[in-house]
């Protein structure tokens, strides 16, 4: 069965690596063309991170910089479609592979709307405001004052509106996600779990969720073990508590994959890397329907396109 995953990490490893990854089969990797063929992967989302620690005025290089692996390494090399608008998602052939750009935390463009515009145009279609800390945009789930949007936050949100962007809410702080669901007309969780099964701080309330929904918003899985369940082995079984319990709350129809491959440092048993995928759709399909797990794995999304999907 083929899958959409709304959030992998390989950028920033090409990027801490200097280019030097091969992204056709690195074993480095958790996300490669080889593992999601075997897995198989049909639409990547592929983040840009660039860490906190990075000096101010280096930050928008350091995103360019995973741009240019992008397109070098992952569309080029390795002949990836690039999906520049959602209507390339409704016309990926048979063996294509779908390779979307996002953004995980605006901190790389300061203050200033032309580098969001300039992201833009390089291709990125969905934006996280923030990753764990805070920034001129808004405040991330680590953050202690736990504000919301700033003026350029909302301002942020808007542009996303204006283009037919996802507003990303998976690492933002309480009062930032409600002001962004009030606020985005494509509010999504790329790489989020349920605050019910696992107390961590990054995952999702019951309320957080269910609004969501009601929003029409997708909530995109995460397979690390941590934000997963509070014991030292974690199996996909545990994964499927979120899931069910997503569905508990009306989310049947709004749940997808946000595996954060490449981005973990330590994994589900079993969904060790984007090749181990089929076992997830494999247990899945022992409580849900056919129909129900292929919305799971890709069909939920294809159904949450922006509005312009087909006519962009």
């Amino acid at each position: 069965m083929n899958i959409v995953d709304l959030h992998c990490d390989v950028l920033w490893k090409m990027w801490n690596s200097s280019g030097k990854l091969d992204f056709e089969h690195s074993p480095k990797l958790d996300v490669n063309r080889e593992k999601m063929k075997l897995g198989k992967v049909k639409v990547q989302c592929f983040a840009i991170f660039v860490p906190p620690e990075v000096k101010e005025e280096a930050k928008f290089q350091a995103a360019l910089d995973q741009v240019h692996y992008f397109y070098s390494n992952i569309v080029e090399k390795n002949g990836m479609k690039h999906i520049k608008q959602w209507s390339d998602l409704l016309t990926l052939g048979e063996d294509e592979i779908g390779a979307i750009l996002s953004l995980e935390g605006v901190d790389c463009i300061g203050s200033d709307p032309q580098k969001l515009s300039i992201l833009y145009r390089l291709g990125v279609r969905l934006v996280g405001l923030t990753w764990n800390n805070a920034n001129l945009a808004a405040d991330g789930i680590e953050e202690p004052r736990g504000a919301g949007l700033t003026a350029f936050g909302k301002q942020v949100v808007q542009f996303h509106n204006n283009h037919h962007l996802f507003t990303d809410v998976s690492h933002l702080s309480e009062r930032a996600f409600w002001e962004v669901v009030e606020l985005a007309n494509y509010p999504i969780a790329s790489h989020s779990n349920a605050k019910a099964v696992c107390g961590h701080q990054r995952n999702l309330t019951d309320d957080q969720a269910k609004t969501l929904f009601m929003k029409n918003a997708m909530i995109h899985v995460v397979f690390y073990p941590h934000f997963t369940a509070n014991k030292e082995k974690v199996y996909i079984s545990d994964l499927i508590k979120h899931i069910d319990h997503f569905c508990s709350l009306g989310g049947v129809k709004h749940i997808g994959f946000g595996s954060d491959f490449d981005g973990i440092d330590e994994h589900i048993i079993g969904l060790e890397d984007a090749s181990k995928y089929q076992n997830l759709i494999n247990e899945l399909l022992k409580y849900y329907s056919e129909e129900q797990v292929k919305g799971f794995a890709w069909k939920n999304f294809f159904n949450h396109l922006p509005n312009n999907s087909k006519n962009e």
